[in-house]
């Protein structure tokens, strides 16, 4: 029976409960110091996670099939697993102790779903690797609700403070973009906004019913969702994208990602088959786009309403097309410069936002069910998955021992390749999850997109000396 103190998921919640589209966010975090589980316990327990209504509600359907949030009272013996000491997790250098943390998370993306008995997360500690591994229901909220409660439990090395403190930084950039948009023909401006609105809602509709890639050595489709996974990771530094990003005007992280992904995949699809491929073909992927007001991470004090007013999944999503070229030869630097031709005129769409509330309606409509095929039939319908979140760029604590990385995945979807990237400390992880079957070496993937940032640096120095001088 409902209570009248149950508060009803969210929409986009429900979608996340379907069988077709249900996720669950596994964010792995290292250590600098060996763990001390019974510390690290006490410290989830008396931080901020116990204070907030999604983690302390179970989820609870009524007799019609409404799904609904009911508080309850926490065991934390029941959310924080201590693994016990395995011989067989002992490693003697931190990418032996990587390849078992990816193996681990490969596991979890396929074979490990959460109990429905208590509120839909857990955390495992794992001294043996320096690790513990948050598990979240998409359900409870987006990557930057959770990135951002996660970052309010941490403190900044430097100082002590919440490392979560730096989240101005995206305002003011939000500024600067307001700033540079102001820029011309207001009513130009306003029909560039309409034009491209229309192609990214024909986009949607199109890869909802039948528009798909051609097919490629990492193309996916109905059915991988349940396929054995491997995990690697890709790893990067901000200064080596800011070093390309400044050659480029105008350019931005996310231009460099994108830029990196075509030409890892470029490089990759060449070493695998290059029977097939044409010059220019399309390889599409499904980017997460955050709708809230403020970008980047959020105010914890309004993450802690009573209301969830800012808290859940409040994202759109874009589709983002990347293209094949041949390697041989080629200015590295031409794959960012594309990357940013179509991103920009992304950003001028409101895609993201017909995206989101076209989900709202169908939900509405024609029920969850609906809504999770239609997503379902768009990811078959395109190449790969891509999430990148921000977090905070100064080192921190949690428990008072200081993070080393922090890296997050998913359980699987059908597209044979799902990417998420988290920045930290000036560094950035994007792990790689795929179809093992597809895509059998996912390391050489992931060296592939460290090569493609690496010759683009490299390209991008000489520009940079001359614009010094």
């Amino acid at each position: 029976m409902q209570s009248s103190r149950d508060e009803p998921v969210s929409p986009a919640g429900r979608l996340f409960l379907q069988s077709k589209t249900e996720l669950i966010i596994n964010c792995s975090i290292g250590f600098k110091n060996p763990l001390e589980p019974e510390a690290m316990k006490t410290y989830v327990a008396n931080s901020l996670f116990m204070k907030h209504p999604r983690f302390c509600s179970l989820l609870v359907v009524d007799a019609k099939g409404r799904e609904f949030w009911r508080k309850t009272k926490i065991n934390i013996d029941n959310h924080v697993i201590i693994h016990p000491k395995n011989p067989s997790l002992e490693c003697e250098s931190e990418e032996e102790c990587e390849d078992k943390i990816n193996a681990i998370l490969a596991d979890y993306a396929v074979s490990s779903p959460l109990s429905m008995e208590k509120p839909l997360w857990e955390l495992h500690i794992i001294s043996e690797l320096k690790c513990m591994i948050f598990r979240f229901h998409h359900a409870m909220g987006d990557g930057i609700s959770l990135m951002s409660l996660f970052l309010a439990t941490c403190k900044r090395l430097c100082d002590g403070k919440d490392a979560v403190s730096d989240v101005n930084v995206s305002e003011n950039k939000k500024g600067e973009i307001k700033k540079r948009k102001g820029k011309g023909n207001p009513f130009i401006g306003i029909l560039k906004v309409i034009w491209w609105t229309i192609l990214s809602v024909m986009e949607v509709i199109g890869r909802s019913l039948w528009v798909r890639d051609k097919k490629t050595a990492i193309s996916g489709g109905d059915g991988v969702e349940l396929w054995p996974r491997m995990v690697a990771t890709a790893k990067f530094t901000l200064e080596d994208m800011k070093t390309v990003k400044r050659t480029i005007p105008h350019a931005t992280i996310n231009d460099v990602l994108f830029g990196v992904i075509s030409f890892g995949f470029s490089k990759y699809l060449e070493s695998r088959s290059s029977q097939g491929l044409q010059e220019g073909q399309q390889i599409t992927g499904l980017a997460t786009v955050n709708l809230r007001k403020q970008p980047g991470l959020q105010e914890v004090s309004k993450l802690m309403d009573e209301n969830c007013s800012r808290w859940g999944n409040k994202f759109g999503f874009m589709i983002l097309p990347v293209y094949y070229h041949n390697t041989k030869d080629a200015d590295p630097l031409k794959f960012v410069k594309r990357a940013k031709v179509m991103i920009d005129r992304k950003k001028q769409s409101l895609g993201a936002h017909f995206s989101y509330y076209a989900g709202k309606f169908t939900m509405s409509l024609l029920g969850p069910k609906a809504a999770s095929m239609s997503n379902h039939k768009i990811l078959c319908n395109t190449t790969f998955v891509i999430s990148n979140i921000v977090g905070t760029q100064e080192e921190s604590t949690f428990a008072g021992n200081p993070m080393t990385y922090i890296t997050a995945t998913t359980t699987s979807l059908p597209t044979a390749v799902m990417m998420h990237m988290v920045s930290y400390a000036g560094k950035a992880s994007m792990q790689i999850s795929v179809a093992k079957e597809i895509i059998p070496d996912p390391r050489f993937l992931a060296q592939c997109f460290q090569d493609a940032l690496l010759e683009m640096k490299t390209a991008a120095q000489p520009a940079t000396v001359d614009d010094v001088c």
